[in-house]
């Protein structure tokens, strides 16, 4: 098991920033693709950032060039920098990570989920 640990979510003016982290622990095999999605009420979970270990990078286009995903692979931390942000980018934000138990075989973790509040 993987247990994902989320921090930094909480309440913003519209054009402020926050910075979310989350990080990996227990039984970590090989960590590839980790990243953010987001859930607003009443509407589906969408894909917000992803990163490789490459790294390459993966951004939805509503917050392409306002939000900048990376990576601490010694610390198994992923971190969404979140910049000029927008009442619209409400929501849930949960981490999301593929352990690599052996070639082909991985398994998701997700992450408990940290609200972010953009107030206008």
């Amino acid at each position: 098991q993987v247990q994902l640990v989320e921090s930094g979510g909480g309440l913003v003016q519209a054009g402020g920033s926050l910075r979310l982290s989350c990080a990996a622990s227990g039984s970590i095999f090989s960590l590839n693709a980790m990243g953010w999605y987001r859930q607003a009420p009443g509407k589906q979970r969408e894909l917000v950032a992803t990163i490789t270990r490459g790294p390459m990078t993966n951004y939805a286009d509503s917050v392409k060039g306002r939000f900048s995903i990376s990576r601490d692979n010694a610390k198994n931390t992923v971190i969404l920098q979140m910049n000029s942000l927008k009442p619209e980018d409400t929501a849930v934000y949960y981490c999301n990570v593929q352990n690599t138990i052996k070639p082909g075989y991985k398994v998701d973790y997700w992450g408990q989920g940290t609200q972010v509040t953009v107030s206008s």
